[in-house]
């Protein structure tokens, strides 16, 4: 079972703008809510009461939002400070490491919205979890499927869920949905203070540990205002 989730609450939102002027990005509300309870709703969904989050833009009101949140829910939301330097999503693992423990736990952004099909994409993703043959696992959507999302896709998957990267020049069949399990093992050696990810993933690539899981629902990329009214479009049509 997963027991410790990270949600990345620390970007500056430059693409949500306007709406990130005075309130951080994961405070930005769509369909009723902030962006970041959507995800926490998520995750707490699937059992999982203890959840760090890190900040850096705007941190108190991020903090005020989850010290409220914490009285209704009972939930444990432990902040990873960034305030004195963005880190990047790399680097925001490296520095909340201590807070996570030393099992695989689930990694979440606070920027994609997805919405669960006849299973929980969490529980589904503890069960496909094999520690003794990955360090990374990746909840993915088909690029078909990848709603507001514009790129030509992230990674190729191979019949047993292998990821490989997109080719240059070419369009990959999945996108990452910002959701995914990593294994404390592979958040070592970082190549400095403020980093993306793909460094960890790589490294797991390259040694046949990065996996991927096909997501069973609906997943919105909600990277600018005028993203809101097609995800609110989208969630109140299903």
């Amino acid at each position: 079972m997963i027991d410790t989730a990270m949600l990345m609450a620390a970007g500056l939102g430059k693409r949500m703008r306007p709406l990130t002027a005075t309130r951080p990005k994961p405070l930005v509300k769509v369909a009723g809510q902030p962006l970041i309870d959507h995800a926490l709703d998520r995750i707490e969904s699937a059992g999982i009461r203890r959840i760090v989050v890190n900040v850096h833009y705007l941190a108190d009101a991020i903090e005020a939002h989850l010290a409220g949140r914490a009285r209704e829910t009972g939930v444990d939301y432990v902040i990873s400070d960034e305030r004195a330097k963005l880190l990047e999503t790399g680097g925001g693992l490296i520095h909340a490491l201590p807070l996570l423990g030393e099992k695989p736990f689930l990694c979440a952004n606070s920027d994609n919205l997805w919405i669960d099909g006849p299973t929980n994409a969490i529980s589904a993703l503890a069960r496909r979890w094999d520690d003794a043959a990955m360090d990374a696992l990746l909840l993915m959507v088909p690029h078909a499927r990848a709603a507001g999302h514009s790129g030509p896709g992230d990674f190729h998957m191979d019949a047993l869920g292998r990821l490989s990267r997109r080719k240059p020049g070419r369009v990959a069949p999945f996108v990452f949905t910002g959701v995914q399990v990593i294994a404390p093992r592979l958040i070592v050696d970082p190549p400095g203070d403020a980093f993306s990810t793909n460094i960890f993933w790589d490294r797991a690539i390259a040694a046949g540990r990065a996996y991927g899981l096909v997501h069973i629902g609906l997943w919105f990329d909600v990277g600018t205002p005028a993203a809101i009214p097609i995800v609110e479009a989208g969630i109140a049509g299903g």
